[in-house]
């Protein structure tokens, strides 16, 4: 069994309060977070939130499960680009995610295209983030350099 971790340290309340994120590997460590953050910030780059975050999980976990397909069947990736966006709409019951979109460009040499996304669809349906997010509608682009 592998177990992960992340701790977060939430000060204030809901509107006005903020919080700090650190993860076991060190690669955050109090990073800062707040609902300025998560919702008031069009572009999105006034400090991480929940969503950008399953958004890399979600990108980096389909991109090593690609990776793993691809290597499996024959055909080794030189390089795999992937992003996912999160979305999420404000509807009665409060904020929900909406859907994932993945979008995956690679070099892989000697496959066709056919062959690729075959592969790229088992790496969306098998991932271990694909799974813990399955009742979120995801959908896939996923194309050759």
């Amino acid at each position: 069994m592998i177990k992960r971790s992340s701790n977060v340290t939430w000060r204030g309340n809901g509107p006005k309060g903020s919080g700090v994120i650190s993860t076991q590997s060190g690669a955050f460590k109090e990073q800062p977070y707040a609902v300025s953050t998560r919702f008031q910030s069009e572009d999105g780059k006034a400090g991480t939130n929940p969503e950008e975050l399953i958004a890399a999980a979600h990108a980096s976990c389909f991109s090593m499960a690609l990776a793993f397909q691809l290597t499996n069947a024959g055909h080794e990736p030189t390089q795999i680009d992937t992003t996912a966006t999160v979305s999420m709409v404000k509807q009665d019951a409060g904020w929900t995610i909406t859907g994932i979109a993945l979008q995956t460009a690679a070099t892989v040499p000697g496959i066709d295209a056919a062959k690729f996304k075959e592969l790229a669809e088992n790496a969306k349906q098998g991932c271990p983030i694909s799974k813990a997010l399955a009742a979120t509608p995801i959908t896939m682009e996923a194309k050759l350099n």
